[in-house]
């Protein structure tokens, strides 16, 4: 019960993300960057206190209270992201993935005339903030990303094929891949253009 709960709260928060991504503006000053931490505190939105940090990934963060840190680390350890494997496992999924979408003749031609170093990377960056990751989606949102494609079902289950297939082989748990799978139907209408549901 415990473990559908988690899943439940995971992919609720997931979800809710993914539909208010514009309005979720982050300020830059909360995100530590690759050889800079960061100036204002990603829970609380108040200046950090230098002595209150924590490493992830490379990054070093800052916090406004040792509660933010807490919460911030806690929020980290639960995510799908983490679970995963973070930013080492989501970099392997995206390109095995891509191999098998681009060998795919469902939906490859999609990607003829783009730049695969580009779209892995954008990819890595959309689904690690998705799943829980520290760093926030900062491009199109799905609607805009994939307007006037004429994306259909068809396209979107092969993608959505193409993605189990490559977590099945890198032996992710099926409880897992539901929850991707989960995350991924989030974005479906607005992926495929459909109207907005009202809420």
């Amino acid at each position: 019960m415990k473990l559908i709960l988690s899943s439940i709260v995971t992919i609720t928060a997931v979800m809710t993300l993914l539909v208010n991504a514009a309005a979720l503006a982050v300020d830059p000053a909360a995100v530590a960057t690759e050889t800079a931490t960061n100036t204002v505190c990603p829970i609380s939105g108040k200046p950090v206190d230098p002595a209150i940090t924590a490493e992830y990934e490379g990054r070093k963060w800052s916090f406004a209270k040792e509660a933010c840190k807490t919460k911030w680390l806690k929020a980290r350890e639960d995510s799908l992201y983490q679970k995963l494997g973070g930013k080492p496992a989501m970099d392997a999924a995206i390109d095995a993935f891509y191999v098998k979408v681009l060998a795919d003749d469902r939906v490859k031609h999609f990607f003829d005339d783009v730049s695969m170093d580009k779209q892995r990377r954008k990819q890595k960056e959309f689904l690690s903030a998705a799943f829980g990751g520290p760093l926030p989606w900062t491009g199109k949102d799905m609607r805009k990303a994939h307007e006037g494609m004429g994306l259909t079902e068809v396209h979107f289950n092969a993608i959505a094929e193409n993605l189990v297939n490559t977590l099945k082989d890198l032996k992710i748990s099926q409880e897992l891949i539901d929850q991707v799978v989960a995350v991924a139907l989030t974005t479906k209408d607005d992926v495929l253009g459909r109207p907005k549901k009202a809420n």
